[in-house]
């Protein structure tokens, strides 16, 4: 009987923690979901963070992508910078997000475009915002409770 060996490489985020990754693997893992770029709303008895349909000014409601994404700190300055420093310090980041699930050694679901091989299964998936956000400034202040959801899923 003979024996053949496997030459499959496995893939970087299978290899490689976080903090080894290149600018190119770390910016790859982001699926594009739009999740972490929805306002959010701080209850200041609790700490507790809560999501919105409401995307910040730089999102497309309709792809959920960044419009000014490498210079956004630039236009949003309270943008948060996603590291591999940072992000055990940010709670509040969804449980389906690749840089979450693979800090808590979770792996990437199947739906992630790395997996399946085309952006579009983010949304197929249900995991997007696109087309189920509105756009900052078209929500009064005052109003902004009634438009906390709940995106926080796997």
């Amino acid at each position: 009987m003979s024996i053949s060996k496997s030459n499959a490489v496995s893939p970087f985020y299978e290899t490689k923690s976080l903090d080894e990754m290149s600018k190119t693997e770390w910016e790859s893992l982001c699926d594009g979901c739009g999740k972490c770029c929805v306002l959010k709303l701080e209850d200041i008895d609790t700490g507790e963070v809560y999501d919105t349909d409401v995307g910040c000014k730089l999102l497309d409601c309709s792809s959920a992508q960044c419009h000014k994404y490498a210079e956004r700190k630039t236009y949003v300055p309270d943008c948060v910078v996603l590291t591999p420093e940072t992000l055990g310090q940010i709670s509040w980041m969804p449980k389906s997000c690749a840089y979450r699930r693979l800090y808590e050694g979770r792996g990437l679901a199947d739906w992630h475009p790395l997996i399946s091989g085309t952006p579009d299964s983010v949304a197929q998936a249900g995991h997007s915002v696109a087309g189920l956000i509105f756009p900052e400034g078209s929500v009064d202040d005052e109003d902004m409770p009634d438009h906390i959801v709940d995106w926080n899923t796997e």
